[in-house]
């Protein structure tokens, strides 16, 4: 049993087992299904966990309220992996009053058919006496379900924080630099679409004194909240990390892969030292994804296929797209033995994004790199180290 701080304790559970989050994102250690709850003369427990681990979670609160009972149960967020075990909860303490909002109780009815009665219904902006500690319930829909509200406890200065914050780790996961790679993933994957909510929200916040950021999955952050907060401002606006480069290849015989290679050695050579080459057939996309939205040049190297582009290029694109990728600027290679259609595809499929700047020195390749295409090589990397 972990301490937030006084009165706050963490009673979530770590998933050492799974292997795919949501049925897709790749967990090379695990995942916390987090949990809190705060002691005062009323008792509030935020959120459950999956339906996995109802008895170890179910164990882990008996044990914090030391024989006492909670008085609420408030629900941050209705997807499963944090709600599986409400009906278990209110079956042990049927006393205890379920908080949400509106749209919290018409999802809650649809997972459990209308069997959880003791409700109460809260507002944006509402607050709750625990004693000591007083709730604020601060609504933030589409982060990233319509029901979603983070709550701030105003003595401690503790934001319950939602899926906001979270991170692909286990709850005694790394903080830091180490934090971001995992956290920047799970963000662009589970969140990234709603950039303008999360900015939303970040604006309500930006006027509480935030001492630590408690998410549903993943470490609590318990110090330098302003660094934590800094990332999201930047994710949520869709802003880059890094001046550097990410090339995103796709590559039938190797031509174009060596292309990609080469281009990588000669952005060295011109003083661009931060560089991520990505196979797109060989790389888990998740991770491809959060390059992408970590560099602030982007650099896309496909074939020709059926008329089309390669699969995996397509679906990668389609993945930029939908997640509002925008601020970049991209370059293109393109290789076509015949035909070659793919930098017009490709900018095709780019075209609905937003402030997008395209290099000059594009790349066409007919099968094998030839002369030209070595200047023109060299040529975009000068430019893309400007």
């Amino acid at each position: 049993m972990q301490n937030i701080c006084n009165d706050i304790k963490y009673i979530g559970v770590n998933d050492i087992e799974i292997d795919l989050f949501e049925g897709m994102y790749p967990v090379k250690k695990g995942i916390s299904y987090n949990s809190y709850v705060i002691i005062d003369e009323k008792i509030a427990v935020f959120d459950t966990a999956d339906a996995h681990f109802t008895e170890p979670w179910l164990n882990n609160l008996d044990k914090a309220l030391g024989g006492r009972k909670p008085d609420y149960l408030i629900i941050s967020h209705m997807e499963p992996d944090h709600s599986a075990n409400i009906a278990s909860f209110v079956n042990v303490y049927p006393e205890a009053q379920v908080v949400g909002n509106r749209k919290t109780f018409i999802m809650l009815d649809g997972f459990f058919g209308g069997s959880i009665k003791n409700r109460k219904e809260v507002a944006d902006g509402e607050t709750l006496s625990l004693g000591k500690h007083t709730l604020k319930f601060i609504f933030a829909p589409m982060v990233h379900w319509p029901e979603v509200m983070v709550t701030y406890d105003s003595v401690s200065g503790v934001l319950f924080s939602a899926d906001a914050f979270g991170t692909f780790d286990l709850s005694d996961g790394v903080l830091g630099e180490s934090w971001d790679d995992e956290a920047r993933r799970y963000y662009f994957g589970i969140v990234g679409k709603y950039g303008a909510q999360v900015t939303s929200l970040l604006g309500k916040l930006s006027t509480y004194e935030i001492k630590a950021i408690c998410p549903l999955h993943g470490p609590a952050i318990t110090g330098d909240i302003a660094r934590y907060i800094d990332k999201y401002c930047l994710w949520a606006g869709y802003k880059p990390e890094s001046d550097g480069v990410m090339i995103a290849y796709t590559s039938v015989y190797g031509h174009t892969a060596r292309a990609a290679k080469f281009l990588a050695e000669n952005l060295k050579a011109n003083g661009c030292t931060d560089i991520r080459v990505c196979d797109l057939a060989r790389e888990e996309r998740s991770y491809c994804i959060s390059q992408a939205f970590k560099y602030g040049k982007l650099v896309l190297a496909t074939t020709t296929y059926n008329a089309d582009i390669f699969p995996a290029m397509r679906e990668f694109i389609a993945c930029l797209t939908e997640r509002n990728y925008q601020n970049r600027t991209v370059a293109i290679i393109e290789n076509g033995s015949w035909m070659p259609m793919a930098k017009k595809i490709m900018r095709e499929r780019l075209e609905k994004s937003k402030n997008l700047h395209f290099a000059e020195n594009n790349v066409t390749i007919l099968s094998e790199l030839s002369e030209d295409n070595v200047r023109q090589l060299s040529l975009l990397a000068v430019e893309l180290c400007k």
